[in-house]
């Protein structure tokens, strides 16, 4: 379904926004997605105020390069109660760009029931691009063709047979040899596991 939004740029520009690398980019929705808080770096990288994005859907800022393919693994994974890692490219009100690392948690109540979403995102090196870019064009050059249903199988296939990994896995095996906390020579599941925690409090930290 194509996303339709009065805020969102009629332009899209082939031009990556400025913001402060630096920071961590943070978002908090509902169950449905709907947008409940958004921090300053949120605003500054998506070029939104707070007041712009309260009460709309996340979707706001997707970037039509990306294959639907992606959300689905996402969504797929958050519903079974899996926090996810995510690479993805996203749009800003003046139809720019910026790519980021997402560390996706879930909110749940007192009953344990989920309640929403906790997004926290950071920027993504140039190398990482590189190689994730190709594959989600490909994705979505397949989606245009032949539908969400090939996308999604081909999706698949590429993970078992080039990679060998879980889509989490593969986006963190990327990212981490630019932040240099995993011996990739070394790979085994206990220091994968370990690069996980180390991971996580990448995202939580400050700036």
């Amino acid at each position: 379904m194509d996303i339709q939004n009065n805020k969102r740029p009629t332009e899209i520009l082939n031009e990556e926004v400025k913001w402060d690398k630096s920071k961590t980019i943070i978002s908090k929705t509902d169950a449905y997605g709907t947008i409940l808080y958004v921090n300053d770096a949120f605003s500054e990288a998506a070029e939104y105020s707070k007041i712009e994005v309260i009460g709309e859907p996340h979707n706001i800022i997707r970037h039509p390069d990306m294959p639907k393919v992606a959300f689905k693994v996402l969504w797929d994974a958050l519903k079974k109660g899996q926090n996810f890692h995510a690479i993805v490219k996203n749009l800003t009100k003046t139809g720019k760009y910026y790519w980021v690392i997402t560390d996706f948690t879930i909110d749940k109540n007192e009953k344990g029931d989920t309640v929403g979403y906790t997004a926290r995102r950071k920027a993504v090196p140039q190398s990482v691009i590189e190689v994730i870019e190709p594959l989600y064009k490909t994705l979505l050059d397949i989606e245009k063709v032949k539908g969400e249903k090939a996308s999604e199988l081909y999706f698949n296939a590429y993970l078992n047979e080039e990679v060998n990994k879980s889509y989490d896995d593969f986006v963190i095996d990327l990212f981490s040899s630019e932040i240099n906390i995993l011996d990739k020579e070394n790979a085994k599941k206990e220091s994968q596991e370990k690069f996980k925690r180390s991971l996580k409090s990448f995202f939580f930290s400050t700036y």
